[in-house]
């Protein structure tokens, strides 16, 4: 006998969203220059949710002269002075995480679990654990009066609108910087939410912009001969562009991109354990994350009892509406995302790999993919090659570990990976031939903002987070530094 869940759906009457709103500049809302608007639509039932002004150069040029000349006074404020407003900030993003996660979910597509539970603690916490360390640079191992660099132009994805906007602007701010920040088209509405609370928490003018827009605005703010420091989560294909457009001058760059991380599953890991794994690496927020396990590595003596509990667990998988609070698979973020996974899984099944998707019933409107495996994939598979950025997995196998190290090293990506298994002398011995900046030991998508993040090769250059993360944000000693 199966139970049917109830549906149990978060309100929407928590969350305000205007019908329009404008670009935050200089600590005012206000339209774009041209006078051009974009909408934003939830993908999970492609309704408008609102209008926002577009940003163009002539905007960029604003935002970054109004950020230049707030550094003046906010570079000169001492740590703990900075750090009481990285803390208020912290506190009203717990205050308001009920309506952050809400209105996450509905610009997003992803389940309203996961922004509340995951994504909005993570977010409060970057601003509390920077906000510790403003006043403490001295003694972050860069020199006893480290200096911030000046304006920051930052650029975040669509997949963790408001946690990478946490993860970019509070280093910055806790080092003494000012910022002009990017939002992805397809998800502008927590970071213009974000520019609420920081006039809310009485963060002085032209501190944080916020500039929603296309490539075009990124491209700008990144060339802009005013920023100092660049720092970009997304697709390795603009990374690359990024770093071509900034060589030559001194900008400080980070740049967090793609992946396509091994999930390594030996034969004396505990089965059940390692599904759930599986599971969260590979389906959490649609495995539209960069550090998804998107090819499990599975040791050939239990590679069937793995792959039948993993198959069993999908079919328990709830996919639908993201607000219901018993959603595991949301939307899909954009018709473009869609039509990209789907792309590269009927090219998996045209290369002779075999697909099998869980059994589930897609609603009629929005952006949906079932959650899906391929097996008899090789490494010569484009969909073990490729990042699909979406609730698809690759499965291979391997039978020693030298063979899985060789699998999971042989790719272009160096973001992440997981490795599952009893024995500590077998985690510690491969994860130091894996490479991956971050390496999960019998678990995955685990974050922390004490902890770096990053990765080697086409998954990128520096790192952020951690102590780590104030490094890209700060010149090296100077005689008289900041205090």
């Amino acid at each position: 006998m199966t139970f049917e869940y109830a549906p149990a759906p978060e309100s929407r009457s928590v969350v305000d969203i205007a019908p329009s709103y404008g670009l935050f500049i200089d600590g005012e809302f206000a339209e774009a220059a041209d006078g051009k608007v974009f909408k934003t639509v939830s993908p999970s039932t492609e309704e408008v949710l609102s209008e926002i002004a577009q940003a163009g150069e002539a905007d960029v040029d604003r935002a970054v002269k109004a950020a230049r000349k707030a550094f003046e006074k906010w570079s000169a404020l001492p740590g703990a002075e900075r750090a009481k407003y990285l803390f208020r900030i912290a506190r009203i993003i717990q205050e308001r995480s009920r309506e952050l996660a809400v209105l996450e979910t509905l610009d997003n597509g992803k389940p309203i679990r996961e922004t509340r539970d995951a994504d909005l603690p993570l977010v409060a916490a970057h601003f509390f654990y920077y906000a510790g360390w403003a006043d403490k640079l001295g003694h972050a191992g860069f020199g006893p009066n480290p200096a911030p660099l000046g304006v920051a132009g930052q650029v975040i994805p669509w997949n963790f609108p408001l946690l990478m906007l946490a993860w970019k602007i509070a280093p910055a701010l806790a080092t003494g910087n000012t910022v002009v920040l990017k939002p992805a088209e397809t998800t502008p509405l927590s970071a213009l939410f974000f520019a609420d609370i920081c006039r809310q928490a009485g963060l002085p003018k032209g501190v944080v912009n916020i500039l929603p827009g296309y490539g075009d605005a990124g491209a700008a703010l990144t060339a802009h001969p005013d920023v100092n420091k660049v720092a970009f989560t997304g697709s390795t294909a603009v990374g690359k562009a990024i770093a071509r457009q900034v060589a030559g001058t001194d900008k400080k760059v980070t740049l967090e991109l793609g992946g396509k991380g091994a999930n390594i599953v030996f034969d004396d890991a505990p089965v059940d354990q390692a599904v759930e794994g599986i599971v969260t690496g590979i389906f959490f927020n649609q495995g539209q994350v960069c550090c998804a396990g998107s090819r499990l590595l599975v040791q050939e003596s239990v590679a069937d009892e793995v792959l039948d509990a993993l198959k069993r667990r999908l079919t328990t998988l709830r996919l639908g509406d993201p607000l219901d609070k018993n959603t595991d698979i949301g939307a899909i973020n954009s018709a473009e995302q869609l039509a990209r996974i789907k792309a590269l899984a009927d090219t998996g099944e045209a290369e002779g790999a075999e697909r099998w998707s869980a059994p589930c019933e897609l609603p009629d409107s929005g952006y949906w993919f079932a959650p899906t495996l391929f097996t008899n994939v090789t490494q010569a598979h484009t969909i073990a090659r490729d990042e699909i950025f979406g609730p698809v997995l690759s499965v291979l196998t391997f039978r020693t570990p030298e063979e899985a190290v060789a699998k999971a090293n042989n790719t272009q990506y160096g973001l992440s990976a997981g490795i599952w298994t009893e024995k500590g002398s077998r985690i510690l011995s491969v994860a130091n031939k894996l490479r991956a900046g971050v390496v999960w030991a019998n678990t995955f998508n685990k974050f922390d903002p004490t902890s770096p993040f990053g990765g080697y090769k086409e998954s990128g250059h520096g790192r952020e987070g951690g102590r780590h993360g104030l490094e890209a944000y700060l010149a090296p000693s100077s005689p008289e530094g900041t205090r």
